[in-house]
């Protein structure tokens, strides 16, 4: 019994995590806001261009029956050839349709003619009800001509049909996908374990006032260096081993993926060390990593399409910096984007690592400018202690 309210008095003492908050955050969390955020279970609205070569009044009625269907938006038309692969770049869409030159002579003459389809498979969940949907599409456009006798498409010989290729991931290896999601993000979340109570630590052990007093914020930030490379190290050391053991793709250049990853774990590190500033000690601060890590997991594309979540959740979700760090992963790892390629991603998150930065600037001069009071209330409160005694020690002497 003795053991138990000693344990019970340390819960509730402040000094470990709180996980008497902890857990009721948790689970309201997962049931109310999850919940909400994660009511939509297929692909509502997917993005998708069309490369329009036919240019003609069928190729342009089939383009508004795909935007028609609740599961496609198309939000680009083009009438010139271009690379599809491309067109993927940035999330910018998940299906690519081409409409060959000649369509609708082939339509109404009767001669079979085929539709290309480029999907993105880095995720194998996405694409699934933009499949059935063209299907049925095409599947009902031949039907409505076979029934119609005004037509000269009275044989099977003048279907369209749909020719379609799964890019990036074709054989929807589970290694390119929810395998390597797991690598960035345990390896990000116990990058956050080892740096969030940093700042605590520092307090504990008297080295944060020196810091504040005498040092700048690169002082702080600098530590996070020999964690940070840890961590690149090991996201090549997980991916060689995806590369060698399983089938993972990787198309990018590997020197502008680990580019990248600096700005990522300094990102990280900045972030983690912002959210642990306040906590009593590392204990408490550990708790504070479910705030900015696991949202981009959720959100970021490797538990669930991106497609399946509605626009203004997909915007919330790069509050989380994973959420960055899976765009990169898709772009350069699975579609082989170049610096050019991602360069508008990529300055967004210049602009989101800055922003990050700044905030703890603030944060490190505020705690400065709080020390430096509260050393000078400290010497205001010991100059009127001596005063006082002098005062005592002038009074006792007349006296005696």
């Amino acid at each position: 019994m003795n053991s138990l309210r000693d344990e019970i008095r340390f819960l509730f003492s402040g000094q470990g995590m709180p996980y008497e908050k902890v857990c009721l955050m948790v689970a309201a969390v997962v049931c109310i806001v999850l919940g909400f955020m994660l009511s939509s279970n297929f692909s509502h609205d997917a993005k998708v261009v069309v490369i329009d070569l036919d240019n003609s009044a069928y190729s342009h009625e089939l383009t508004s029956r795909i935007d028609a269907s609740e599961y496609m938006e198309v939000t680009t038309v083009l009438n010139t050839p271009v690379d599809p692969t491309t067109l993927f770049y940035r999330d910018q869409a998940v299906a690519v349709v081409y409409f060959p030159r000649g369509l609708e002579k082939d339509r109404y003459t009767g001669a079979a003619s085929n539709i290309g389809v480029f999907y993105d498979n880095t995720n194998t969940a996405q694409t699934s009800d933009i499949k059935i949907a063209l299907n049925e599409l095409i599947g009902l456009d031949n039907a409505a001509a076979q029934g119609d006798p005004g037509s000269t498409n009275d044989s099977l010989n003048g279907t369209i049909g749909l020719a379609d290729r799964n890019l990036f991931n074709p054989n929807g290896s589970n290694y390119n996908v929810e395998v390597q999601g797991f690598l960035f993000f345990f390896g990000s979340m116990f990058f956050t374990f080892a740096t969030i109570g940093m700042v605590p630590r520092l307090r504990l052990s008297h080295q944060l006032d020196k810091i504040l007093l005498e040092g700048t914020p690169w002082d702080i930030l600098v530590r996070l260096v020999p964690y940070g490379a840890c961590l690149i190290v090991s996201f090549v050391f997980g991916m060689t081993i995806l590369r060698i053991l399983g089938d993972m793709t990787f198309t990018g250049s590997l020197l502008l993926f680990l580019a990248v990853q600096i700005f990522y774990v300094m990102t990280v590190g900045t972030l983690s060390t912002l959210f642990g500033w306040t906590a009593a000690n590392p204990g408490i601060a550990s708790s504070r990593m479910i705030l900015f890590i696991p949202g981009g997991f959720i959100f970021g594309g490797p538990t669930g399409p991106v497609s399946f979540y509605p626009d203004w959740v997909v915007a919330a979700s790069h509050l989380f910096p994973l959420t960055w760090e899976f765009h990169f992963v898709r772009d350069i790892i699975a579609r082989g984007a170049g610096l050019g390629d991602i360069s508008k991603e990529f300055g967004a998150f210049l602009i989101y690592m800055a922003v990050a930065l700044i905030l703890f600037c603030a944060k490190f001069f505020s705690a400065r400018r709080a020390l430096l009071k509260r050393q000078a209330q400290d010497e205001l409160h010991r100059q009127k202690l001596q005063q006082m005694r002098l005062n005592e020690n002038a009074a006792a002497g007349p006296a005696e």
